[in-house]
């Protein structure tokens, strides 16, 4: 008897960590990447002798991905080397540092030294923020693809915590009077590429995800966490193909029946998923004629996240004087935070972050030197900034501020290597809607049923994985969506997930 066969569209933290499921279950799984690396935004890049992340940099929530290998039949200590990180990370604004940790007694005296008299106010949040993260994270384990999925109970108990008529910066408002310490609680937003003052109170969650359980480093970065998810596939039987790109999906009587690669070479098979950006595969590889809901117009209206303009330096030397995470805010940052959204201003005060992780990590530059990250939130393309115009001016402005506001004062001459990464690159090169980075706004109407559901509703035998269904951006998530979408597989071919 013939296994059913499952082609995947794009090699991305998504489509591995459903690759790799059913590929362990017995279907026959084929991946087709467009380029000649795993990961997509979970890659890397090589600059020299100099390796970065091209994206995600945290690791949270490490039990999402131990239940992956676990469900088949592995380790994954046995892939990757973990290490927590204590303080979490760093954050500065104009006349003060705050280096939050998980540890409760330091994090209480951390709070007092630097917001006096509020440490009562973040036992509380922890009380209520850990109910709230018990009750709402299994509504997200599920998937949202018809109303009746509403009535779940798991859903009706979270309720009370969902907290949908408040922006994220007021739920924190319930625990803390300082603006400057609530937005230590809610710059998280910038995962799902939002500002906090629009964000639903909901995502109150995520920065308890961090204070609750932990924020961890990869050696090698997080690119590894790819690889890992594809040497799983490559075990179970399920085969990788990369530098082939699809060109088209094949549509037939409003069923998906496979794809047609940019060579032209069609490819069949019973099941297609989709992990490429959602908006860009639906303009891409979808012809108008297949989708009677997300037409162009319709997905032109739909709400996108911020961009982000990258900067990667290789530097023959390490700065001691940073942390591992680091965020500098600016001096007004709910000003810094409309200006994004806007979409069609550059900051004249950015905030940004800093990844300094050869401060622990040996792998990533030669002996005494550092690859450092930094990203700043920016706006999307639909704003219309000429980033080929800006892009120079814009990369000297951020060195000018590592340079004073950092402290990084001689680092322009330590500089070997260096790569940038602008809304543009993302929209152009790596084929990502708007250049969106964080995929899909993450507002009340595009959550839960309202998102590109995991079985797609456009046509029959397509499945969704990403940070453009549900449940929403940030790997953890993502590695959920690809869960998700091969659960439901596999019950319509009468398997069991965890059989």
């Amino acid at each position: 008897m013939s296994r059913k066969k499952v082609i995947i569209v794009g090699a991305g933290p998504g489509g591995l960590s459903s690759g790799m499921i059913l590929a362990q279950k017995g279907l026959d799984v084929d991946i087709y990447e467009k380029k000649d690396i795993v990961g997509g935004r979970n890659g890397f890049i090589q600059a020299g002798e100099y390796k970065f992340d091209i994206g995600p940099t945290f690791f949270l929530m490490k039990d999402v991905l131990e239940r992956l290998f676990q469900i088949c039949k592995r380790d994954l200590n046995d892939y990757i080397k973990i290490q927590e990180l204590d303080p979490m990370y760093r954050l500065v604004f104009k006349d003060k540092t705050f280096n939050p940790t998980t540890h409760k007694e330091r994090m209480i005296a951390e709070i007092e030294r630097v917001f006096p008299g509020s440490s009562k106010g973040y036992i509380k949040y922890i009380e209520r923020e850990k109910k709230k993260y018990d009750r709402l994270i299994p509504c997200l384990e599920v998937p949202y693809g018809k109303w009746t999925d509403y009535l779940s109970t798991r859903l009706l108990k979270a309720l009370p915590y969902l907290d949908g008529h408040l922006s994220l910066f007021d739920v924190l408002g319930k625990y803390f009077d300082d603006d400057e310490l609530k937005v230590c609680f809610t710059f998280q937003a910038k995962y799902i590429g939002m500002s906090p003052w629009e964000a639903p109170g909901l995502f109150s969650i995520l920065s308890f995800i961090e204070h609750g359980g932990g924020v961890y480093h990869i050696h090698g970065g997080l690119n590894e966490l790819s690889k890992a998810l594809a040497r799983v596939v490559e075990e179970c039987g399920g085969k990788i193909h990369l530098s082939n790109g699809v060109k088209k999906l094949i549509i037939e009587d409003n069923v998906c029946k496979g794809i047609i690669l940019e060579d032209g070479t069609e490819k069949r098979a019973d099941y297609v998923i989709v992990n490429a950006d959602f908006a860009h595969a639906m303009k891409n590889l979808v012809e108008p004629k297949d989708r009677k809901k997300y037409t162009d117009k319709k997905l032109s209206k739909m709400k996108y996240s911020c961009s982000t303009f990258m900067l990667y330096l290789g530097l023959d030397k390490k700065y001691e004087n940073l942390n591992h995470h680091n965020i500098f805010f600016s001096k007004d940052y709910k000003y810094n935070v409309s200006e994004i959204v806007s979409n069609s201003i550059i900051p004249e005060d950015p905030s940004f972050y800093i990844h300094n992780p050869s401060l622990i990590d040996d792998s990533l530059a030669p002996d005494g030197k550092s690859s450092v990250y930094v990203l700043v939130p920016i706006g999307n393309t639909s704003g219309g900034i000429d980033w080929s115009a800006n892009k120079e001016t814009f990369k000297e402005k951020i060195l000018d501020l590592l340079e004073t506001k950092v402290g990084l004062t001689d680092l322009r001459e330590h500089i070997e290597e260096i790569r940038i990464i602008t809304p543009d690159d993302w929209e152009n090169k790596m084929d990502i809607y708007r250049g969106a980075t964080f995929n899909l706004g993450h507002n009340m109407g595009q959550l839960l049923y309202f998102r590109p559901h995991n079985q797609f509703e456009e046509f029959k035998n397509c499945y969704l994985v990403g940070g453009g269904t549900h449940p929403g951006s940030g790997l953890p998530t993502i590695f959920e969506s690809g869960r998700i979408s091969s659960e439901l597989i596999l019950q319509k071919e009468g398997l069991s997930l965890n059989s």
